[in-house]
């Protein structure tokens, strides 16, 4: 049988509320989330790495898991984790992951103290993936809900629904049925990682809107630590006319990612020549994020200072990830 690791770091499939204590507060390590599932048609390691909610995960912890899922000489490896930050835990560990094993992780949008938890049949579904051949060289993938997702689409776009998770556009790669995964899409082929180890420093995301004057933008770009910057542009990759000059000014000393703030689509690159168009910030020298998002741009740009990259080498990076040819 395929030998799965498992790594659970907390969030909500881990919790249940404490009577007397409030709301649901993390309870279960790797041991009692499987002890339920019952006899499974493959071998599982698993071991506790963290009991926390998902917003409070960091580099350091993600690397941690990282390092030890590779270590397991496994077929597969799942992540559990909350659902708040799966979009940034798959999408860190698809440019992370240098193995074509499957890794897969996975969640829960209902605590074990709420009636029909969903919790169980997700971490099934999510063994089920990791432990199919069909899933290796796919990168990190993202299974909740009976669907699988790509790392690098997948979106939370509904705070508390079951149905949380979308991929707009592209739409899930697949679908868990009757304990066995169907594909929808062909793996497209791996991009080489571009991670190194120093996930150090700050790289802060500013969302531009009306009445911006770039204030804050470079009020944030100013504070110590920060290595570059990702703004959630209006539309196609648009800000105003105060936010350019900004950007104009950080550009000779941080990388600046222009990313649209719509969560569907991607930025444009001559469409619009107004100042402050897309057409305007690239011939600054910002490096428009195509179809990733912001907050994917964000573990983008840190992986690719953590390798070193220099600005060609950036510009690249996101050329290479964020168009679609």
């Amino acid at each position: 049988m395929p030998l799965i690791a498992v790594a659970t770091l907390g969030g909500t499939i881990s919790m249940a509320p404490v009577r007397g204590e409030g709301g649901a507060v993390p309870r279960f390590g790797a041991a009692e989330l499987l002890g339920g599932l019952g006899d499974l048609p493959m071998d599982v390691l698993a071991e506790t790495l963290a009991g926390i909610g998902s917003a409070s995960l960091d580099f350091a912890t993600l690397l941690r898991c990282r390092e030890w899922g590779l270590q397991q000489d496994a077929d597969g490896f799942v992540v559990v984790q909350g659902t708040d930050t799966f979009e940034e835990t798959a999408y860190f560990l698809d440019l992370c992951w240098p193995s074509e094993i499957p890794v897969v992780v996975t969640g829960a949008m209902r605590n074990a103290g709420l009636l029909s938890a969903d919790g169980p049949a997700n971490l099934r579904n999510a063994l089920t993936v990791a432990a199919d051949p069909r899933s290796r060289g796919r990168g990190a993938l993202v299974t909740l809900n009976d669907d699988v997702h790509a790392a690098r689409w997948v979106r939370k776009a509904h705070s508390s629904h079951l149905e949380a998770f979308s991929s707009a556009p592209a739409g899930p790669l697949g679908m868990v049925v009757e304990n066995a995964v169907h594909y929808f899409h062909p793996s497209p082929p791996r991009l080489p990682s571009p991670a190194g180890r120093d996930f150090g420093g700050l790289v802060p995301v500013v969302e531009a809107g009306l009445d911006d004057s770039g204030a804050v933008l470079e009020h944030a770009a100013s504070q110590s630590g920060v290595r570059g910057v990702v703004v959630a542009a209006t539309g196609a990759g648009h800000v105003s006319a105060g936010t350019a000059d900004v950007i104009e000014r950080l550009l000779p000393r941080l990388p600046v990612v222009v990313a649209s703030r719509t969560g569907a689509g991607p930025t444009l690159r001559s469409t619009y020549g107004f100042p402050g168009s897309e057409a305007d910030l690239i011939a600054m020298g910002a490096t428009m994020a195509g179809w990733l998002d912001a907050r994917k741009s964000r573990i983008l740009l840190h992986a690719l200072l953590a390798s070193g990259a220099d600005r060609e080498e950036i510009e690249r990076g996101f050329r290479l990830r964020g168009d679609l040819d």
